[in-house]
């Protein structure tokens, strides 16, 4: 069964067609490179023993889409595409408006066209808000803090609006909270562009001598140790959330909406011992202060993905860091080669 993953050469992407190629889906990748690396998915073909088909084009453009469509016989879609990075989002709000949500549109059009009707989304726990109640369900009210959270709110109605108006529409939005690791085999990971947004990146880097310490942004919440606690989910783990989605789609009709998380909160401060306990380093921090719209506590309430998709996370914390450690140390500068580095 071929399913298309757009963007799907990016970090979940590229973890995720591993995880459907090794359980007898056939993967499909449209990526526009913008934030990803083709080595990525040559490497979930070796580690597979399938040749993963990796497409350059962009989901906002319908011809790139049509022909892909057009070559390849896809009865699903895992929507992954989009700009991601939240504060780029608060400095450039209408390109973020106009690409995730053109990619959305374009998407749904070109599948209606070719009578796909089954699309899995890439969503995220930033559209709860700043609710305080936790652990944060489905059921609880929707608002964001910046563009990029209010890109992936407006692409849920819009794909709810569409599956109202198509009773054959198939639609499953997963709400990520915080994935971290990489495939054990430390082939491929998470291989951030420039100065790393996300925590366990900025750690590995640190630890790499890359980056000369990690910043804390606060240590004054109303926490066990005052620094943030999140929800940190395995990336292999969240993988097969999106396995486990494609099937409950395949088998259900109209719109359904889960939580991927562990539904445990871990600080700061316990992801960066725990990955200076397991790896036998030490990490240099700082203690800096808060950043705006930063909230003390999200973590998810995962039991309707463990009801409905008869999934749940495998991986611990000591997992995730043992395996982003693993990917860091064998892939130093990233996908980028020695070569490409010094050119």
């Amino acid at each position: 069964m071929a399913v298309l993953l757009t963007g799907g050469a990016g970090y979940i992407g590229s973890h995720t067609a591993l995880c459907l190629a090794n359980a007898g889906f056939e993967p499909v990748v449209l990526d526009n490179l913008s934030n990803a690396s083709p080595e990525a998915i040559k490497r979930v073909s070796r580690l597979t023993g399938k040749q993963i088909p990796l497409i350059e084009g962009d989901c906002t453009v319908k011809s790139d889409l049509e022909a892909v469509f057009a070559q390849y016989p896809i009865d699903q879609v895992i929507h992954f595409a989009g700009l991601k990075a939240v504060g780029e989002s608060v400095a450039q709000p209408l390109r973020y408006y106009r690409n995730n949500l053109d990619a959305t549109l374009t998407l749904l059009e070109v599948m209606a066209a070719h009578g796909c009707r089954q699309i899995v989304f890439s969503s995220s726990a930033t559209v709860y808000g700043t609710n305080q109640e936790m652990p944060l369900r489905e059921t609880f009210p929707l608002g964001c803090t910046n563009p990029y959270g209010w890109t992936k709110f407006m692409s849920e109605q819009i794909l709810r609006d569409a599956g109202t108006a198509d009773p054959n529409l198939s639609v499953v939005l997963l709400r990520y909270f915080n994935p971290v690791g990489a495939h054990e085999s430390g082939e491929i990971g998470e291989d951030p562009s420039g100065i790393p947004n996300n925590l366990m990146p900025y750690i590995c880097q640190v630890a790499k001598g890359r980056l000369k310490q990690l910043n804390v942004f606060g240590d004054d919440y109303p926490t066990h140790d005052g620094t943030g606690v999140r929800d940190y989910i395995h990336v292999m783990d969240l993988a097969e959330g999106h396995l486990a989605a494609l099937n409950y789609a395949q088998a259900h009709r109209g719109v359904e909406v889960f939580n991927l998380g562990t539904g445990v909160g871990y600080s700061v401060l316990d992801l960066l011992h725990t990955f200076e306990r397991v790896n036998g380093l030490r990490v240099p921090y700082r203690i800096a202060p808060r950043r705006p719209g930063d909230i003390a506590t999200c973590y998810a309430d995962p039991a309707k993905a463990a009801e409905l998709l008869h999934w749940q996370t495998k991986r611990s914390l000591d997992d995730m860091c043992r395996d982003a450690w693993r990917w860091q140390s064998q892939n130093p500068m990233g996908y980028r080669t020695a070569q490409e580095t010094d050119a």
